[in-house]
This record gives C-alpha cells, sequence and structure tokens, in this order.
C-alpha cells in the first residue's frame, strides 16, 4: 500500500511539474523572440546545464553561500550565472549597486514571483509578499506599531521571557551540573512565546518543556522539511513560476504532495490561531483592556476602524501579518542568538570579557537601587553589541534576495568589472525583468568594507570599522541581512532589543562550552525563503541544531 502511494505522489510531481515547465518553456520562448538584450557580457561561471542553470547547485549546497563566496574570489563583486532554461542572471554583493536597487530605486526593483509566491503559500497577503502601492499601504499602518519608542516598552517582557528561560536551564542543573543541549530548540521556544505576547497578547506556551502548544510543533523544522535539499523536479518546478500568471500559481496550494501539504498544514494550523486571536481582540474586545494593551496586533486592528480604506487592512491580510511576524519574528532570531552562542563557544576569551562587562553594569544598576538593565544599559554593552553585530554579519540568517526591475535601469558599481571581451566596466545597464540576485552574506564578506579578516567571526572589528565612510546600504550598522530602504525589514528594532535581553541575561548566568561530542556545525540553505538554519553536519536528516554544553557561570 505504501508503494502504491509513494508511486502515485511521484506520477503527480511528474506530471505537475512537466506541465508547468512546459507552459514555462512555450513563454521563456516567446519572450526571447521579443527581447534580445541582457547581460551576456559580464563575466561569471560556465553554466552546468541549459535545462538547470546553476539553480540545482545552488539550492543544493550543503554550506549555504559557499558558492557566492567561491565566485566572488573569482569574478569580483558582480557577475553572471545562469538560471534554470538558460536564463541569465546577475549576482551582485557590489555596495553602490546594493544602494541603487534596495534603496534608491527599491520600488522599481520588485520581488522575484517565485520568492513572492513561495512566501505566500507560506503567510498569505502580507507585508512580504504584497507590492507596490498595496506594499506601501500595509508598511504606513503596521509602522506606528514599529516606532522606536512603542518597541523600547516591550523591554520588560523580553527580560521577563529570557529570565524564565534561565530559570528552567537552572532547574535543570541542579540535577545535572551540566546541561547538554540543542541550543536552537530552545530559543525557539522562548522566541515564540515573546512573539506572541508582544504582537498578539497571546500565549503560545512554547516554553513549557513536554507541553508545547501544536503552533510550536507546527514551526518545528519548517526551513528543513519544505526546502532543504530539494531534488531536480522540484527546483524546476519552481523555476516555472515567473512565467505563470498569479492566479494559477495559487493553485499549487492544493496539490496533495510534500512539501506543499507541510505548507498547508502549517498555514491553516496558524488560521485558526488567527482567527481566534481576532475574535479575542477584535471590536468586542473589553474597552478598559483594549486602551491599556500595547501589543502590536491591538494597534492594527485599532487601525481598522478608519472609514479610510487606505488605512485598513482586511481580515485576510491581518491573518497574513500575524503569521509573518510569527515566523520571522521568531526563527531569525532564535538562529542568530543560537549562532552568537556557539561562537561564544568557541571564543572563551571574548565570552568572559562580555560576562565581566555585563557584571559591570549590573553592579551599577544594583547602587543605584535597580533591578533590571534599561535600553540605556543595554546599550552601554559595548562587547554585548559588538557580538550581536558580528553574528548578524558573519552569520546572515538571511542570505540574499532576487530583485527584478519592472523598467529599464543603470546600476552603478564602487567596484568596476571586466566584462568577456576584457572591458572594465564601472556601470551595467539591465533591461525589465532581469532577475538580480543581492548576496547578503556575499556583501557581507568583503574585505573592502568589513576588513581583511572578514571571513573570520572577531566582534573586536567594530572597534576600527568607522561605517560612517561606508556606502550606506543597511539601516543598522550598515547591514543588508534585514533587507534596506523601503523594504527593510519592518522588525529590526523589535529583534535587536530582544537580543540584547536574551544576551544580557544568558552570558551573566551561564557558561557556553562546544559539546563534548566533537561536532561540526554546517549553514545548512533555504533556498526558497533564501534563509539559513544551524544543522550537524552529517546529522542534517534530523532537523535544525546547534547542540551546546551549558554550565552556570562562575
Amino acid at each position: 500500500m505504501i508503494s502504491i502511494l509513494e508511486s502515485t505522489s511521484l506520477s503527480t510531481t511528474t506530471y505537475v511539474s512537466g506541465a508547468f515547465v512546459a507552459l514555462g518553456l512555450l513563454l521563456l520562448a516567446l519572450r526571447r523572440v521579443f527581447d534580445r538584450r541582457g547581460v551576456e557580457h559580464i563575466s561569471g561561471p560556465p553554466s552546468p546545464s541549459f535545462l538547470f542553470g546553476h539553480d540545482y547547485a545552488y539550492a543544493c549546497q550543503e554550506e549555504a553561500c559557499s558558492l557566492e563566496f567561491q565566485w566572488m574570489r573569482e569574478y569580483g563583486a558582480t557577475w553572471r550565472t545562469r538560471g534554470a532554461f538558460g536564463r541569465d542572471v546577475l549576482m551582485t554583493v557590489d555596495p553602490k549597486a546594493i544602494q541603487h536597487i534596495m534603496q534608491k530605486s527599491s520600488y522599481n526593483y520588485t520581488k522575484k514571483m517565485t520568492f513572492v509566491h513561495s512566501a505566500w503559500l507560506l503567510s498569505g497577503p502580507g507585508i512580504v509578499t504584497v507590492l507596490g502601492k498595496v506594499h506601501q499601504r500595509h508598511r504606513k499602518i503596521m509602522n506606528p506599531a514599529f516606532s522606536a519608542a512603542h518597541l523600547r516598552t516591550f523591554l520588560p517582557l523580553f527580560q521577563r521571557i529570557a529570565s524564565k528561560l534561565s530559570d528552567k536551564w537552572k532547574g535543570e542543573l541542579v540535577a545535572t551540573g551540566e546541561l547538554n543541549a540543542l541550543l536552537n530548540r530552545w530559543l525557539s521556544r522562548a522566541t515564540l512565546d515573546v512573539i506572541g505576547e508582544a504582537a498578539f497578547n497571546y500565549d503560545y506556551n512554547a516554553l513549557d518543556g513536554a507541553g508545547r502548544s501544536p503552533i510550536a510543533k507546527g514551526y518545528e523544522d519548517i526551513f528543513k522539511d519544505v526546502d532543504y535539499l530539494p531534488n531536480k523536479a522540484t527546483v524546476l518546478f519552481r523555476a516555472t513560476w515567473d512565467y505563470i500568471p498569479a492566479p494559477v500559481l495559487k493553485l499549487i496550494r492544493y496539490i496533495p504532495i510534500h512539501p506543499w501539504t507541510r505548507l498547508r498544514n502549517l498555514n491553516d494550523l496558524f488560521r485558526q490561531y488567527g482567527w481566534r486571536i481576532i475574535r479575542e481582540q477584535g471590536p468586542n474586545m473589553d474597552t478598559e483592556k483594549k486602551s491599556t494593551t500595547k501589543d502590536i496586533m491591538s494597534i492594527l486592528i485599532k487601525a481598522n476602524s478608519s472609514e479610510d480604506p487606505k488605512s485598513r487592512l482586511d481580515d485576510e491580510e491581518i491573518i497574513a501579518e500575524m503569521f509573518t511576524l510569527t515566523l520571522a519574528g521568531h526563527e531569525t532570531t532564535s538562529n542568530t542568538l543560537s549562532f552568537l552562542l556557539y561562537e561564544l563557544s568557541r571564543h572563551q576569551e571574548y565570552q568572559a570579557r562580555m560576562r565581566t562587562e555585563i557584571r559591570g553594569v549590573r553592579a551599577r544598576i544594583t547602587a543605584r537601587g535597580g533591578n533590571e538593565f534599561t535600553i540605556e544599559d543595554l546599550e552601554s554593552l559595548t562587547l554585548t553589541m559588538n557580538a550581536i553585530k558580528e553574528t548578524l554579519r558573519f552569520h546572515s540568517i538571511v542570505v540574499g534576495m532576487p530583485r527584478v526591475p519592472e523598467k529599464d535601469d543603470v546600476i552603478p558599481l564602487a567596484h568596476p568589472i571586466s566584462s568577456t571581451t576584457g572591458e572594465v566596466i564601472t556601470e551595467i545597464p539591465v533591461r525589465a525583468g532581469q532577475v538580480i540576485h543581492v548576496s547578503f552574506a556575499g556583501y557581507h564578506r568583503l574585505p573592502d568594507v568589513w576588513g581583511e579578516d572578514a571571513d573570520v567571526w572577531n566582534p573586536d572589528r567594530f572597534f576600527r570599522i568607522e561605517t560612517g565612510k561606508q556606502t550606506n546600504v543597511g539601516v543598522f550598522s550598515n547591514f543588508v541581512s534585514t533587507a534596506a530602504g523601503v523594504r527593510a525589514c519592518i522588525g529590526w528594532r523589535f529583534s535587536l532589543i530582544e537580543m540584547q535581553a536574551f544576551v544580557t541575561e544568558l552570558v551573566e548566568n551561564f557558561q557556553f562550552d562546544p559539546p563534548a561530542e566533537k561536532v561540526e556545525i554546517q549553514r545548512a540553505f533555504a533556498g526558497f525563503v533564501f534563509g539559513m538554519f544551524p544543522v550537524v553536519k552529517g546529522q542534517a536528516d534530523r532537523g535544525g541544531a546547534m547542540p551546546i554544553r551549558i554550565s552556570l557561570a562562575q
């Protein structure tokens, strides 16, 4: 019976993929008849296949971004690759090009349809998937909930949940003296609880051990399950999405095979939570409670009382925003924290310096009669902030983003490159529809921006880097891991304050060491969202993992 089901599933995948590939090839051929211009003169690696180009090799990298790091060394800051069906793709890590694409002309450079639809399958019509004027409406409505002043009010919440995690670890250590933990799993549950309360005034109950909520289990290993090391049929299938009308693409949600069923089940599960939260916090919420609550959801619902359609989100959009905030607001933060503590376990001297700095500020807080770190106290922790910055740079959780110009344009370059004929190129004319892959991870490894030691984790680099003299590309410390311009991550300040609170609590109280069993951590690539997550080399089938030894700090 199982073999029959597997055979049926494989046949369905083959037929559906074949139909989409045939339609995609037809539309691509028609496009090439009417558009002869391109970027063929830009140097780059030879294509291994017309059908797959570099897409399959890129999607199946064991170590995320290893290919673009190699291509950077060979071709400079901008180069050409091939996508599926022989389509030219321009890849760049050039600061001036990134500034132009992500900031100065950001609404001309829209998101690639494959990325948009992948995100839509996960979340629906939220701020990540909508484009143009619809995105402007979403952004305008959501901005007040993410103002710097409002986000500072969440610090006590961050500290309370960080302290709850700390207490759980201390409870484990009473019996054992040492905890061998999968750090990413603990942190994912903690940050899920944070986003539940901060965004929706809702307790996901994720930290409470064996009683984890269904939503926590639903999110677990979502990136590994959906798009880690995809097969060739899946890569080719997704490549056709750029040529298929959006109404047809939406039917993909109903394909009754993995990974589409995994996405649909998680989406359906979250919709159940979303409607429950809307009912509890909608127009009928108690007036006194509504006036005192500070969660993001309440602000969005309050905005929906406006008579101006441009100032409202419908229920489907609100649920999509809730899903987006939950996924982006806890996975990216928890993975960044996991990599930060992993690096501290490998750099004991820096960990000790951080702890000394934190305890020094703690002594000042106690001397003035206080109990908790204020925002100003956290900002004074230079070594802690530098460790966060360096982890955002070296372990970019979002590794890149494809963009497509809606109108012909010219992209300036800070780093001239040589064409296939030896010509020096200082700017690149691009046609409407040209795919441009902006590599965030690659930009974060540029030696002339970050120093000759850009390929190592070294937080002390920020004592010597003057970001004011660099080309401005990002919203925080000149990183592009949170994107930039009008499409920059709306929650980057939220995540930063949350990380400051967690790192301060955990490093003050705990010592982090490599696991007793020697393992190698790899940065696994989740291609459809251009994300990265930790796995143990040779054990990726077990899901995301960051094993670490935890003990009480002396």
